[in-house]
């Protein structure tokens, strides 16, 4: 866009303004935030022109990178000023008109609606802490000169309504400067003492000396290059908060200094909770990459892989050159052996969690199990140490159980362990695919979790045993010595009622041995897909129809001892037999989740039980 001399007024886009709109007028906790998100957006001004001086070797204002306060109680007014990058006009209407997450709005309206605290943690969490200054402005006034060498010095200003205002400026000197014209309600973020505790609680690390008057208040140290030993742990917490946003402790954390043919430190940390935006396609990496001390960026998902995302902390190397590129990084042998290096010990100090203290561990995985989950696929290597750290929830304990607990409680000479798949943990417990396994005692581990069938059918073995869906046709639990089945003339009969009845809807029609109390179940063909494997396809494919499945039925059932009696009678009874059957059938459909015409098998019902209540005459 052309540089011209006149103000120019912008309206806010139309969620923009929304999102303004719940700033200033509903109630925030923590409202201080907004001072670290102002703070940390000068801090990334100044690593920018840092990194450009020192690829560019011009090595001017290097000396001169800080960040200064300035508070007039009298005037009511907070000014931060940063001699960073500066911004172009480009980024005044790209960057502060619009929302950079996408679900920023519906997120914080969802929590406004349901009663829940909406602070400014949230919205910087979205990537717009900037405006976290309204909760305690109504005026703010950015004066900018970018570092290009034809940049003219821009003045952007806004009340937080429906607009803001870009005009020609006069500043004369890179950076910018932030002036917030303080509501009368939060005037006491005008205070020295205020403003000051405020920065060693949030700010304390920031790369750069932070002015407040004379003074420099936080305190310039690299804690990853200290050793571990002369770091607290309050030290370490409030480095987590200021480097990530959060504001709870982590849940624990891993602290690296490595010498030899490879060199880096590096501070990582596993948060308490699972960020909002854990699945979210537009979220970005929590790593922060050093070189040589020099901030690189904040992002450096190469480092570790996509199942350990969810660590957050920063890793400084001599390695890598400082103006190395994502691209370069990705391919860089120095990068590989850190990510491996990263990776390895990240799994290492899981494992020690799991077994040193299970309950902890437990916690760990609710929040993030999923996420590690997907290793199984994407990491071959590690395959191993993976299934180790594997929880489940099983037929035989009222808490997570790993695959290792699973084997050890084996008995009987069973080489396979047997797992469920199924849409919630409830429906699990409840499924009729568990009855034989519960009559004879055999543990069956539940996946209620998506991304489960995915993962566990995919593995081969663990401890050399294999695993076994308890939903597959081959299935074969062995004969009940207590079985009063039918016998073998009328077991054929009954199945070709059935055959006959279902015709192609039904691949085939078999006596089971794994039903005890339900009346039958369907079940995949032998090599087909596994029932919540196939929903789930068809979920993201309307058009996908699936493989026709099996029909066990349970030959001990008085239902189908009586659609036999039925037809060996000298009444009669054919419809009846039709509706029961139909009914069976659908109500295992009903129970797989694939009941297409509910209606028509409630109509089916309610014929059934008026002939069955009929008065005789």
């Amino acid at each position: 866009m052309a540089e011209n001399t006149a103000t120019q007024q912008f309206e806010y886009k139309a969620e923009m303004q929304q999102l303004l709109h719940l700033i200033v007028n509903s109630l925030y906790t923590n409202q201080e935030i907004f001072l670290r998100e102002l703070i940390s957006n000068a801090s990334d001004a100044l690593n920018k022109a840092r990194f450009q001086q020192l690829t560019d070797h011009s090595g001017e204002g290097y000396q001169d990178l800080k960040i200064t306060i300035t508070l007039d109680p009298d005037a009511r007014t907070l000014s931060i000023e940063d001699s960073g990058i500066g911004m172009t006009r480009d980024d005044l209407i790209s960057r502060l008109g619009t929302i950079a997450s996408s679900g920023t709005l519906a997120f914080i309206e969802e929590q406004k609606a349901s009663g829940k605290p909406v602070d400014a943690d949230m919205i910087g969490q979205f990537g717009v802490g900037f405006y976290s200054a309204f909760m305690v402005a109504d005026e703010i006034v950015l004066e900018t000169l970018h570092a290009g060498e034809d940049a003219n010095p821009l003045i952007w200003k806004s009340d937080g309504t429906g607009t803001y205002a870009i005009s020609d400026g006069t500043r004369n000197e890179r950076g910018t400067r932030i002036t917030l014209h303080l509501k009368e309600e939060a005037k006491e973020f005008a205070e020295e003492t205020r403003i000051r505790s405020i920065i060693r609680k949030y700010s304390n690390f920031v790369d750069f000396p932070i002015h407040l008057g004379s003074d420099q208040v936080n305190t310039l140290k690299a804690l990853w290059k200290k050793r571990k030993d002369e770091i607290t742990e309050e030290e370490r917490n409030e480095f987590y908060k200021f480097i990530t946003g959060d504001y709870t402790d982590p849940f624990g954390h891993l602290h690296l200094q490595i010498e030899g043919v490879l060199c880096f430190e590096a501070l990582l940390f596993v948060p308490a909770q699972a960020p909002v935006n854990l699945f979210r396609e537009e979220r970005r990496s929590d790593l922060h990459l050093y070189c040589s001390g020099v901030f690189v960026r904040d992002d450096a998902e190469e480092l570790l892989p996509e199942y350990l995302s969810f660590v957050r902390g920063v890793v400084d190397t001599d390695d890598l050159p400082l103006n190395v590129s994502r691209e370069v990084t990705q391919k860089s042998p120095v990068a590989q052996r850190i990510r491996s290096t990263l990776t390895g010990k990240l799994l290492g100090l899981l494992e020690e969690w799991a077994t040193e203290d299970a309950e902890r561990f437990e916690k760990f995985f609710h929040n993030f199990g999923a996420v590690l989950k997907t290793g199984l696929w994407s990491d071959f290597s590690k395959r191993d140490e993976l299934l180790k750290l594997m929880r489940y929830p099983s037929t035989h304990s009222e808490n997570l159980t790993s695959l290792q607990d699973y084997v050890n409680r084996m008995t009987g000479g069973q080489e396979t362990i047997y797992y469920l798949l199924a849409d919630s943990l409830e429906s699990a417990r409840k499924s009729p695919h568990l009855e034989g396994f519960v009559r004879k005692g055999i543990e069956v581990l539940l996946l209620p979790d998506p991304i489960d069938a995915l993962t566990l059918p995919n593995v081969q073995k663990f401890e050399e045993k294999t695993f076994t869906s308890v939903t597959g046709a081959d299935l074969d639990l062995g004969d009940d010595q207590d079985s009063e089945s039918l016998p073998g003339d009328d077991q054929d009969s009954l199945l070709s009622l059935f055959r006959i009845q279902l015709g192609d809807r039904i691949q085939d029609v078999t006596v089971s041995r794994r039903l005890v109390d339900s009346a039958a179940t369907l079940v995949a063909p032998k090599d087909g897909v596994d029932p919540q494997l196939e929903r789930m396809m068809k979920s993201m494919n309307p058009d996908y129809e699936g493989m026709k499945k099996v029909l066990e039925v349970n030959v001990d059932h008085p239902l189908m001892k009586n659609i036999l009696a039925l037809k060996s009678s000298d009444e009669n009874q054919d419809t009846l037999i039709e509706e029961a059957i139909e009914q069976v059938y659908e109500g295992a459909l009903l129970l797989d989740g694939n009941l297409t015409e509910p209606s028509a098998f409630v109509a089916r019902m309610i014929r059934i039980l008026v002939d069955a209540t009929r008065t005789p005459q």
